[in-house]
């Protein structure tokens, strides 16, 4: 057997209850305690004093002083001028793609009607204004200012803030204010962490004006996502995400170099990200791994790409059959999950939980990330057992409309007087009952 770069985990003697799988496959372990704690004062500081605090903090963690916050408008302009016609060119397909697929999604009024010509309709209403994380770290995300800014455009959001951290410049990334000026954001902040969280959800007038927003969107690191954990009482926020992930399910008809290339592009991202793999065929396991073993020292990021494949997050696992590599996956409900079988349709019926499944062997997880049309901001850590991709419904909120003319009204009075009465609220029924005497009184 090959020596491998990735850990080893056999289920084929397991139980295949949740408990016991969720407990055993590979996971990122992410405690925010810590990082909830530190980022406390930080959250009070901005809230308090403002702009100030954002740029002492962005001095102090991003070693830039900044004399203004907000990109100016001739910057965002100079960036989309400069840039290469083919990352434009790609980045104008994406948006296409993504729009497109956005759309799509639109949700019109339904309306229900009753007896005695009482209606319901239900609407849904974009967020008044969203401020958009984008991120930097070890990677340059306009990628992610497309996904998150054209969702909230379908949408209908009539205010729209991007913040991604300063580099060098005092700016952020050319290609991330590049994106933004293609999309028609003006408004672009030169702040990254948790002090833009904080910004988003307090806003500032010392100096600059930032409006608070009523929802933050989008990824970040372990700092960013305690921040909007912590904001949460106060401002809406689409997910506390964790580490990024790719669980790939795979037979023997899978290519084993297609299979390492993938759980290899994930790793690219983080040296927490988690790359696992579920195969019942033991000669796949092997050749996968020597594919890890031959691709990973070619890659230009191979220090954390084989940290990532190294830790307890990442894994091949041993399975005994299809249904229970799906069992698997259902238990993991990951970010990213990919099958490459014999009959990845028929597959994909049985998958209940991923944020984004991709199918057979020419749609990569790559894809989704950039051109695929799908949103690549996926819940993470299990989360996709009940949430969603960011898409326009995460920008939406949803508000009844109830119209009950008075005999539609009357067909109810009975229940509601009788429940209003069963749970000790008997004003309740009174609020119905008094409108039919007032009526027999005329």
């Amino acid at each position: 057997m090959t020596t491998s770069p990735i850990n080893r985990l056999d289920l084929r003697d397991s139980a295949l209850d949740r408990r016991t799988l969720r407990a055993s496959v590979p996971r990122a372990q992410v405690d925010l305690s810590d990082a909830v704690a530190a980022v406390g004062p930080l959250l009070a500081a901005v809230r308090e004093h403002g702009r100030s605090a954002v740029l002492e903090y962005t001095e102090r963690f991003d070693r830039v002083a900044l004399d203004t916050v907000r990109v100016p408008a001739a910057e965002l302009t100079r960036a989309a001028a400069e840039l290469d016609p083919r990352i434009r060119a790609a980045l104008e397909e994406t948006i296409r793609r993504t729009r497109a697929v956005a759309a799509a999604d639109a949700r019109p009024p339904v309306t229900t009607s009753f007896d005695g010509g009482g209606t319901v309709t239900t609407r849904w209403l974009p967020v008044d204004r969203v401020g958009l994380y984008v991120p930097g770290g070890l990677a340059v995300y306009p990628s992610t200012v497309v996904m998150n800014v054209v969702p909230a455009q379908v949408a209908g959001v009539a205010s729209l803030a991007i913040a991604s951290p300063p580099q060098s410049t005092g700016l952020p990334h050319p290609t991330v204010m590049a994106a933004a000026a293609m999309l028609g954001v003006e408004e672009v902040w030169a702040m990254g962490g948790a002090q833009a969280v904080a910004a988003f959800a307090h806003g500032f007038d010392d100096g600059e004006v930032l409006e608070p927003v009523d929802l933050i969107t989008g990824p970040g690191n372990a700092f960013v996502a305690a921040a909007k954990a912590s904001v949460r009482s106060v401002v809406g926020i689409d997910s506390v995400a964790g580490p990024t992930e790719i669980i790939v399910l795979a037979d023997d008809t899978a290519d084993p170099r297609f299979v390492a290339a993938d759980l290899i592009s994930q790793a690219e991202h983080d040296p927490q990200a988690a790359s696992v793999l579920v195969t019942a065929s033991e000669a796949l396991a092997d050749a996968v791994a020597a594919e890890l073993a031959a691709q990973v020292p070619a890659a230009a990021h191979r220090e954390r790409i084989a940290e990532a494949l190294a830790g307890p997050q990442s894994g091949i696992v041993l399975v005994r059959d299809l249904d229970a590599g799906i069992a698997v996956l259902n238990a993991y409900a990951g970010e990213h999950v990919q099958l490459m079988v014999a009959e990845p349709r028929a597959v994909a019926e049985r998958v209940t939980n991923g944020g984004a499944v991709f199918l057979g062997d020419h749609s990569p997880v790559a894809l989704g990330d950039y051109c695929a049309g799908s949103n690549h901001v996926l819940p993470t850590m299990g989360n996709a057992a009940h949430a969603s991709a960011l898409g326009i419904q995460s920008f939406l909120k949803g508000s009844q409309v109830i119209d009950y003319p008075a005999p539609a009204l009357a067909a109810v009075a009975d229940h509601i007087v009788a429940l209003a009465a069963d749970e000790d609220l008997p004003a309740h029924g009174a609020a119905v009952s008094l409108r039919f005497a007032a009526d027999e009184e005329n």
